[in-house]
């Protein structure tokens, strides 16, 4: 996982660098930082409406007794979206608003969850036997516990 964070780390910038580069020769420097800005701005505002949504579902499923794990993926894929939306550059922006278009975030988050679930249940080991609960009884819903 290092190596690929590393790899990340010094191929991300590079990508900018030049993309940045290339964009300015074409329409000059005042438009390529006014459109970053831009890029920045349009995808905070779309964060908001995603995050909001997503929040929203999330305390539907909570007042329904579920658990919201789907849209827990998906705030964490929205908090990733805006990081990269904030980070000045055309290639990270692309990822970010790839991350706020909700199909992709949706298949994206699909494909994390059955890795999870497939990696938990591969690296979880052995089982532990089940135990039935000790023998109790039940008195006008005060429990009392037989000593043997």
């Amino acid at each position: 996982m290092f190596p690929l964070i590393a790899t990340l780390f010094l191929v991300v910038p590079i990508i900018e660098i030049y993309l940045l580069i290339q964009v300015g020769q074409v329409i000059g420097a005042g438009w390529t930082i006014l459109l970053v800005v831009l890029t920045a701005v349009i995808g905070v505002w779309l964060l908001r409406i995603q995050g909001l949504s997503t929040l929203t579902r999330a305390q539907q499923k909570l007042r329904e007794n579920e658990l919201p794990a789907t849209e827990i993926l998906e705030g964490m894929g929205l908090v990733v979206a805006g990081a990269l939306l904030l980070t000045p550059g055309f290639f990270t922006d692309a990822i970010g608003f790839l991350l706020l278009f909700p199909p992709t975030r949706i298949w994206l988050v699909g494909n994390l969850a059955r890795r999870m679930v497939v990696s938990a249940t591969v690296s979880g080991g052995h089982q532990r036997p089940h135990r039935p609960p000790p023998q109790t009884d039940v008195i006008d819903g005060v429990k009392y516990r037989r000593d043997d």
